[in-house]
C-alpha cells in the first residue's frame, strides 16, 4: 500500500468529484492520506474530511503566502483544533520569496510561532520553502526544530542540504517533480538519500507527475513517484512503497 503523505482534498479543484477521486485512490492501493490545510477555509475542510473518512488524517497549519493575513487568533485556533487525535502534524508553515504578498520578516516570525506551536503540541512540522533555502534551514536549527522533527515538503533542493535537514529529525519528501525529465536535484536526491529518510505525496491537485503533467493531479497517481524512486535506486516499486509507508507511519505516529 502507498500513502500520500501531503495532498489537498480540500481544494476547490475537487469539490466536483472528490468521492470519485478518493476512489481511485483507494483503488491504485492508497490507502491513507494527510489533508493539508493551511488558510482557515481549507482548515475547516480538512477536519470535516478526517471526521468522514477514517482513512484521512490532517496536518494544519498557516502557509508563508499569506502569512501577513494570520493573526494569533488564528494560531489559538488550530492549537485547538490539533488536539484531534487526527491531526497529525503542525504546517504546512514556511518560507516562500517566490511570491511576494506577505513581507519576509513576516514570514518568518510565522515560521517560529508554528516551529514553537509543534514544539508544545509535540507534532512534527510540515516545511514548505520556495526560494528561501537559506533562511528556512537557519531558522529551523535557531528555533531547534530538531525537537519535534518534521518534514521538508515536496523536496526540490540538493543533496547536501537534504543531508543538513535530516541531522535535523527531518524527513525528506517526493513528489511529481522527481519524475519530470529535466528535474536534476530531485532524481539525485531519491538516488543518494537512504529510504528510511524518504516519504512520497502527490501535492496534489498541484504537480501532477510525468506523463500526466499539466493537468490536475490526485492521490491516485503517487504510485508514479514511487515507481521514479525505484527505478533511480535499482529495487522494487514494493520496497519502496514498503518503507514510505512504515516511514509516514512512524512521522506522523499512526498506529496500525
Amino acid at each position: 500500500m502507498f500513502i500520500d503523505t501531503h495532498v489537498h482534498l480540500n481544494a476547490d479543484q475537487y469539490e466536483e468529484d472528490l468521492q470519485e477521486v478518493i476512489q481511485r485512490a483507494l483503488d491504485a492501493d492508497v490507502k491513507e492520506m494527510v489533508v493539508v490545510g493551511f488558510d482557515r477555509p481549507t482548515i475547516e475542510k480538512a477536519m470535516k474530511l478526517i471526521d468522514e473518512y477514517p482513512f484521512l488524517y490532517a496536518a494544519i497549519g498557516w502557509h508563508p503566502v499569506d502569512a501577513i493575513d494570520c493573526t494569533e487568533a488564528d494560531l489559538q485556533w488550530i492549537e485547538e483544533l490539533a488536539a484531534h487525535p487526527k491531526v497529525v502534524a503542525i504546517g504546512e508553515t514556511g518560507l516562500d520569496y517566490y511570491w511576494d504578498k506577505s513581507p519576509k520578516e513576516i514570514q518568518q516570525e510565522l515560521l517560529r510561532k508554528q516551529i514553537r506551536l509543534a514544539q508544545k503540541l509535540d507534532l512534527p512540522i510540515v516545511i514548505h520553502n520556495r526560494d528561501a533555502t537559506e533562511d528556512c534551514v537557519r531558522i529551523l536549527k535557531e528555533e531547534h526544530a530538531e525537537i519535534t522533527g518534521g518534514v521538508m515538503h515536496c523536496y526540490s533542493g540538493s543533496v547536501e542540504i537534504a543531508k543538513e535537514c535530516i541531522n535535523m529529525n527531518f524527513m525528506i519528501s517526493l513528489g511529481g517533480p522527481v519524475t519530470f525529465k529535466n528535474a536534476k536535484k530531485p532524481k539525485e536526491v531519491a538516488t543518494e538519500i537512504p529510504l528510511e529518510y524518504l516519504m512520497i505525496e502527490t501535492d496534489a491537485p498541484y504537480l501532477a507527475p510525468h506523463p500526466h503533467r499539466g493537468k490536475r493531479n490526485e492521490p491516485s497517481l503517487v504510485p508514479l513517484v514511487a515507481e521514479e524512486i525505484a527505478r533511480l535506486k535499482e529495487i522494487s516499486v514494493e520496497e519502496v512503497a514498503s518503507a514510505t509507508t512504515a516511514n509516514a507511519h512512524r512521522f506522523y505516529k499512526i498506529t496500525k
